[in-house]
């Protein structure tokens, strides 16, 4: 009688592996493979971000397979453009993008917006600094106002990209924020973020306006100091501008967009497995060493987001000129 209880408990427990082996099967082949397409080149913004996302979602054995794709030009235009223009060979293709197609877009720097894609979902979000020199006589935000106040054109501040591009309009809304002109701001552009640094660590500009996750670790090394981030509370000692009583808030979100014409259930399978990403320490990692905030924010919820940022950014670019 033990013997068959026993054997029954070996097969019951047997029944139990497979039913969960067959149940993980499941799961895992919902989105086998993704190929991030990457607007930019490597080690920027967008392609730190594909490259995170892909590392967790392999590492953490969601997805079997992943490949990389940069495609540089027209501001991500080309991307764009190529996703759609290929929509039926891109079933598992994802775009990775920003605050930036809404910008270029309102621009007219390329014809297509977020609503000619699928919207899958954001994922993080990473908040705008100010950033100086270690050896800067701008020690806190109060030199910097104070010098803003004085005379606002003596004072350069960098970004990474055009006039009235995300740098410029972070920038901007900060003094804003703290009874300023924005329309004062003397904005010095560079080709890339790199460049822009390398403006400020030679003595070119004063500040540098980029995205925290560019030079948090830089902070972190004693290599230069941030200022202060736009987000609504300090992050790693670094204070946020509300902090310091300027109610300036922004995120510049990041997040996927697949083709156009996604078939619905591709897509929602795409946001549940970036869903299932948040609860993996792979993600963890990826997203602690970035300086990440995580934004998860889905097909419908995604949609809503990004026509609200539009409409925001949209009122400070005319108020600027930009529009």
């Amino acid at each position: 009688m033990k013997l068959q209880i026993s054997k029954i408990c070996k097969n019951v427990a047997l029944a139990s592996c497979l039913v969960a082996g067959l149940a993980m099967t499941s799961v895992a082949s919902e989105v086998e493979k993704i190929h991030f397409l990457i607007p930019g080149g490597a080690g920027g913004g967008w392609d730190g971000t594909a490259r995170g996302v892909g590392e967790a979602l392999k590492n953490s054995g969601l997805v079997d397979e992943t490949s990389f794709e940069n495609m540089s030009g027209g501001g991500g235009g080309k991307a764009i453009a190529y996703l759609i223009e290929t929509a039926d060979k891109q079933q598992d293709t994802l775009m990775v993008n920003s605050t930036p197609i809404v910008i270029r877009s309102l621009q007219g720097v390329f014809p297509q917006s977020f609503r000619d894609l699928s919207l899958i979902s954001a994922v993080v979000a990473d908040y705008g600094a100010l950033v100086v020199r270690t050896d800067s006589k701008y020690k806190t935000w109060a030199d910097v106002k104070a010098a803003f106040d004085k005379n606002p054109r003596k004072l350069k501040i960098a970004g990474g990209s055009s006039r009235g591009s995300m740098d410029h309009l972070v920038a901007a809304q900060i003094f804003k924020a703290a009874s300023g002109n924005p329309t004062n701001v003397r904005y010095v552009p560079y080709d890339a973020g790199g460049k822009a640094l390398a403006g400020l660590l030679t003595g070119e500009v004063d500040i540098l306006s980029t995205g925290l996750g560019e030079v948090l670790e830089k902070h972190k090394k004693g290599e230069l100091r941030i200022i202060g981030v736009t987000s609504d509370e300090s992050i790693d000692g670094i204070p946020s501008f509300k902090s310091m009583g300027v109610d300036a808030y922004f995120a510049n979100w990041r997040g996927f967009f697949g083709a156009p014409n996604l078939p619905q259930e591709k897509i929602d399978a795409f946001a549940k497995v970036l869903g299932d990403m948040y609860k993996t320490k792979e993600w963890e990692t990826v997203r602690s060493r970035n300086g990440w905030a995580n934004l998860y924010k889905p097909t419908t919820q995604f949609k809503t987001f990004l026509e609200n940022q539009e409409k925001t950014i949209s009122s400070l670019m005319k108020e600027m000129g930009f529009l």
